[in-house]
């Protein structure tokens, strides 16, 4: 994630120029072309408004994430998000939140949902989080951390499960992201992911089932 975030230092950089850059990124060939390609937005200054304190999940708390544990992006225009990660914390809410808060920990997921239902927003979805540890999953996913333990499926409630699938819900419907397994994974079956949440005790047919359901509700 470190070595993202200097590569994306190193992107900011280059884009100062503007529209003379991206001229000059053109003679280095179409790889080079494709990717400044992405960030057309800042270039042309069309980036989306942005509200301070704004949620993308009605009833979410706003408790932003250090700027050093995401990258600005202007999803799903420069990078097409079909994917929803969950993640488990390894502990409780309020450390998943002053962790995300620190610069130093560089990573961050979009989303905290705690024991009770209670959901938090720590980056904007517009925005890349480093939540995987995988660079192009990163860009392509929204990231769902639970409060809990992997070795605890207890700390799952039924509350969390309600919750967390209402959120996946209104994800999958912002984006068309298809409600199944390849489209909804476990940071453990991220490519190169060397964590384990959410887990054997997290129930995949009970959440998958509960996301449908909201969406075929319109949720």
């Amino acid at each position: 994630m470190e070595a993202e975030h200097k590569r994306d230092v190193g992107r900011r950089a280059l884009l100062i120029g503007g529209a003379g850059a991206v001229a000059a990124a053109g003679a280095a060939g179409y790889a080079g072309r494709d990717e400044l390609a992405r960030w057309w937005w800042r270039v042309a200054g069309r980036e989306r408004p942005r509200v301070d304190g704004a949620v993308d999940h009605p009833g979410a708390d706003w408790v932003a994430a250090s700027s050093a544990n995401w990258r600005r992006a202007s999803r799903p225009d420069d990078y097409t998000v079909d994917r929803i990660v969950v993640h488990v914390v390894q502990g409780d809410y309020g450390d998943a939140l002053r962790v995300f808060r620190d610069p130093l920990h560089k990573a961050a997921a979009h989303y905290v949902v705690r024991r009770d239902g209670h959901v938090a927003q720590t980056v904007r979805e517009l925005d890349v989080a480093f939540h995987s540890g995988n660079r192009a999953f990163n860009e392509r996913s929204v990231g769902i951390e639970h409060e809990g333990y992997v070795e605890r499926p207890g700390d799952f409630t039924d509350a969390m499960y309600a919750a967390s699938a209402r959120l996946a819900a209104g994800i999958c419907g912002r984006y068309g992201i298809p409600v199944d397994r390849g489209h909804i994974v476990a940071h453990s079956e991220v490519p190169g992911a060397d964590h384990t949440d959410p887990g054997p005790g997290w129930d995949w047919e009970r959440y998958l089932g509960l996301v449908r359901r909201v969406r075929a509700a319109g949720g």
